[in-house]
C-alpha cells in the first residue's frame, strides 16, 4: 500500500489525469445505464397497449413514420431506433417508416395517406417543414379532403430545434426521456388541435408552417451563429455584434394590410352520429326533391382591413401554438413589430434571447391580433423568411390562419394543465 501511495506521489500529474478519465468514464457508463432502464420501463408499457385484446374483425392500426435521418447532425436514425421503434412495434401498431431524405416521394406519400390511421413526424422543426410542404400531404390533410384532416399526426423530436415539443411534451433534460415520452403520448392517444400558417406568395405554391414566419435582422444574424463555431458559448453575441458593424441602424420598412380576429366556431365532436335508418333517408330524399329547401341569400359583411407603414428591426408573425388556451373565444395570430430604436448592446444582448426564444416580443413592440394578413416589401427588397426556422426567399406574402387545422398527440399531463388552466 506504501509504494501505492508512493507512486501516486511521485507521478501526482499522471494520477490525476487517469482519475479524470475513471470519473468521467464512471458517469458515462451510469448515464447509459439510467438510459437503458428508461428504456426497458417505457417498452413494459407500450408492451401493456400491445397486449390488449382486439375482435378478430378490427384490422391492426396502421401508422407512417416519416424519419429524416439526417436530422440531430445524422444523428435521428440511430436515436429513433433505440428510443422509439421498439416502443411502437411492442405496442401492436402496423409501422411503416418512409425516409425523407430523397426525392420524388409525392406520389409514395399520397397512395400511403390513403391506408394510414395516424402520421409520426421523427425529426425536428426541418422535418415537420419538409413534410407538411410535400404536394398531396398537407394540402390534402388542410381542407381539401376532410377525411384526412382527421388524422391524428404524433410527432417525435430528434432534431437540434424541436419548437413543437414545448407544447405538446414537458420539459425535459434527459434526450433519451423526452424521446420516449413523446413516443408513448402517441400511444396514449390524447390530442390537442394546432393552428396553421398558410403563406402564399404572388406565384408559389403555399408554404405551411406551426409556429412562426420571422423577417428582420435578429433572425439573419442567429442564422450566422454556426459560422463562429470556434468562439464557443460567444458564438451567438459575436455573431450579432459583427451584424452591426456591417450595416447599422437596421431597418425593414414594409406595407402591412390585415384583418382582426375572427370569431370561434364551436369545436365539433368527435364521434358522429349514428345513421338514420333506411325509410327515414328516403322520406327525406324524396321531401326535398318534392319540396327543395329555398336557399336564403346569406349577407356577406366586407372585410375591415387595416393598413400600416411599419419600419421594423424584426417582423414576426406567430400561431398561438405556444400558448394554447382552450376557453378562447376568437381565433388569432400574433403580428409583433419590435422597434428600430435599439443600441448595439440592447441589440446584441437581445439577439441572444431570441436565440433562445424566438417568440419574445420585447418591451416597445407593437403587437397586432390578426387573422389573415398581407405583407407587402419594397421592390428590390433582398433577405430571408425564416419560417419555422427554414429559409425562404423574401418576397410580398398573404398570411392566412387555419384555426384548429391539425390534431397533434399530447402528453395527457400537458392536456391536464391546459384544462385545469381553462377552468381558472
Amino acid at each position: 500500500m506504501a509504494k501505492v501511495v508512493a507512486a501516486l506521489r511521485n507521478h501526482w500529474k499522471k494520477s490525476t489525469v487517469g482519475a479524470c478519465l475513471l470519473g468521467w468514464g464512471g458517469h458515462w457508463l451510469y448515464g447509459r445505464h439510467c438510459d437503458n432502464l428508461l428504456r426497458r420501463a417505457a417498452c413494459q408499457e407500450a408492451q401493456a397497449f400491445g397486449n390488449e385484446l382486439i375482435p378478430p374483425t378490427m384490422p391492426l392500426k396502421k401508422a407512417t413514420v416519416f424519419l429524416n435521418p439526417a436530422a440531430c447532425k445524422g444523428k435521428a436514425r440511430n436515436l429513433f431506433e433505440k428510443n422509439a421503434a421498439p416502443i411502437l412495434h411492442l405496442s401492436g401498431l402496423d409501422v411503416t417508416v418512409v425516409k425523407t431524405d430523397y426525392e420524388g416521394q409525392a406520389k409514395k406519400l399520397l397512395e400511403l395517406m390513403e391506408n394510414t390511421d395516424l402520421i409520426i413526424i421523427a425529426g425536428g422543426d426541418g422535418t415537420v417543414q419538409e413534410v407538411l410542404q410535400e404536394p398531396g400531404l398537407l394540402r390534402v390533410v388542410v381542407g381539401l379532403r376532410a377525411s384526412f384532416s382527421k388524422i391524428p399526426i404524433g410527432f417525435i423530436p430528434l432534431g437540434k430545434t424541436c419548437t413543437l415539443s414545448h407544447t405538446l411534451y414537458p420539459e425535459s433534460t434527459n434526450q433519451v426521456q423526452h424521446i420516449t415520452n413523446a413516443t408513448l403520448a402517441i400511444l396514449k392517444g390524447e390530442t390537442v388541435s394546432l393552428d396553421v400558417l398558410q403563406i402564399k406568395g404572388e406565384k408559389e405554391q403555399p408554404v405551411f408552417a406551426v409556429s412562426s414566419l420571422r423577417w428582420g435582422s435578429y433572425r439573419d444574424a442567429g442564422v450566422k451563429a454556426s459560422k463562429y463555431w470556434y468562439l464557443g458559448p460567444l458564438k451567438t453575441k459575436a455573431a450579432h455584434f459583427f451584424s452591426t458593424v456591417k450595416e447599422w441602424p437596421q431597418k425593414h420598412q414594409a406595407a402591412l394590410m390585415y384583418v382582426g380576429p375572427t370569431e370561434r366556431p364551436p369545436e365539433e365532436p368527435e364521434e358522429k352520429p349514428s345513421r338514420p335508418p333506411l325509410y327515414v333517408r328516403l322520406y327525406r330524399r324524396l321531401r326535398s326533391y318534392w319540396s327543395p329547401p329555398k336557399e336564403v341569400p346569406r349577407e356577406v359583411t366586407p372585410e375591415d382591413w387595416e393598413e400600416l407603414k411599419l419600419s421594423t428591426i424584426e417582423l414576426s408573425i406567430a400561431t398561438r401554438n405556444r400558448q394554447l388556451d382552450l376557453t378562447r373565444t376568437e381565433d388569432f395570430m400574433d403580428i409583433c413589430i419590435e422597434a428600430e430604436t435599439v443600441s448595439k448592446g440592447e441589440f446584441v444582448h437581445r439577439g441572444s434571447q431570441k436565440m433562445r426564444d424566438p417568440h419574445t416580443c420585447p418591451e416597445g413592440s407593437q403587437c397586432i391580433q390578426a387573422s389573415r394578413c398581407i405583407l407587402q416589401l419594397p421592390e428590390g427588397t433582398g433577405g430571408s423568411f425564416g419560417i419555422d426556422n427554414e429559409e425562404y426567399e423574401a418576397m410580398p406574402v398573404e398570411v392566412k390562419l387555419l384555426p384548429r387545422k391539425l390534431r397533434f398527440f399530447c402528453d395527457p399531463r400537458m392536456r391536464e394543465q391546459l384544462l385545469r388552466a381553462a377552468v381558472q
